[in-house]
């Protein structure tokens, strides 16, 4: 009887997961400065002719910013639920220990050297110099792990890193050509904007080998979750799953800083929220859960920040702020409570 409750439970929070994003996705792509009717887009996408101004906002600007919402939403989740496997802490995430800061320092210096010189930036060398700054982050982290005890100190070392970080990328951008700097400064603010389909392509293509390899790591993560001398009686390469899990996360966290620059507290709220929707902390439903919640989560504030203040368009990180933070607080206050007792 328990275990076809569970089965239920697990059903209806995946349907519910789906059911957000399709609900969601379909608002980002209707509603705008122009109004375009679900009616139209079922006709469009059938080959029906439509307004060629809908046909160009439809294809050429809504479509690929919905998609790439979803996308790297779920890539951003799911980053965040495997560094919080890795730190046994409920508060880790990309944002909070540094990572995305990192990784955005290394595209602004990327993007001002070779803009600087006339010379055209190509999504690999942005993914590829986010993956290098994440690294150097997360390495920085790893090293005070090591002599760090108390995880709520090492997080707060990890703030420290991204607050360097992001010193470092102010005065970088200080250094900048005036038409630099304005692409630098909207990219930081963190945005989905500006998406094309071949942007698309590429992400989708990197979030989704990351994805199939975090979900071949579910049965060893879920011997790790259980304590690293457990995960090793039963036959587990610890030191070869925690590398896998920091390589996924910086490749996870790399690609969506180097598209939509560093977004705050999805990495950390996502997660949580899902695990309280299914009910359990087991990795082969909690990695399916996450980047659908993740995806689920961008486009519902992607949709929030182009139509609250429209015409004007808040960055995406003010919203999942607004929206993630009491998430991480309400943990927080529960742990502590747990711990009482």
């Amino acid at each position: 009887m328990k275990r076809w409750k569970r089965s239920v439970r697990y059903t209806a929070a995946f349907c519910l997961l789906a059911a957000a994003i399709a609900a969601f996705f379909c608002l980002n792509v209707c509603v705008g400065s122009v109004e375009i009717s679900l009616e139209d887009i079922l006709g469009s996408m059938a080959g029906r002719a439509i307004d060629r101004t809908a046909r160009r906002i439809l294809w050429d600007i809504r479509l690929p910013r919905a998609s790439a919402a979803l996308i790297l939403g779920g890539a951003l989740a799911l980053a965040g639920y495997l560094l919080q496997s890795f730190f046994r802490n409920p508060i880790a995430g990309p944002f909070v220990l540094g990572i995305s800061s990192g990784a955005k320092m290394a595209v602004a210096l990327v993007m001002v050297f070779l803009l600087g010189r006339a010379v055209r930036v190509s999504a690999v060398t942005l993914i590829a110099a986010a993956f290098l700054g994440a690294m150097l982050s997360m390495g920085f982290v790893l090293l005070l792990s090591r002599r760090l005890e108390q995880m709520s100190t090492l997080v707060v070392s990890g703030v420290m890193i991204g607050y360097i970080c992001s010193a470092v990328t102010e005065l970088v951008v200080t250094f900048a050509e005036d038409a630099d700097i304005v692409n630098l400064h909207n990219w930081s603010r963190g945005s989905f904007s500006g998406m094309t389909w071949d942007n698309v392509a590429v992400m989708a293509g990197v979030t989704a080998a990351a994805f199939a390899a975090v979900f071949l790591l579910a049965k060893p993560l879920s011997a790790y979750e259980l304590g690293e001398a457990y995960a090793r009686n039963l036959g587990v390469d610890v030191r070869l799953l925690r590398a896998a899990m920091v390589l996924l996360s910086s490749v996870l966290s790399a690609c969506v800083v180097a598209y939509a620059g560093p977004i705050s507290f999805v990495g950390m709220a996502a997660p949580h929220l899902v695990k309280h929707l299914l009910g359990t902390s087991r990795p082969i439903l909690m990695i399916p859960a996450c980047f659908l919640g993740g995806g689920a989560f961008c486009l519902f504030c992607d949709l929030l920040a182009r139509n609250l203040l429209a015409p004007t368009e808040l960055g995406i990180s003010t919203v999942t702020a607004v929206f993630g933070a009491p998430v991480v607080l309400w943990v927080m206050i529960r742990r502590n409570r747990e711990r009482a007792v």
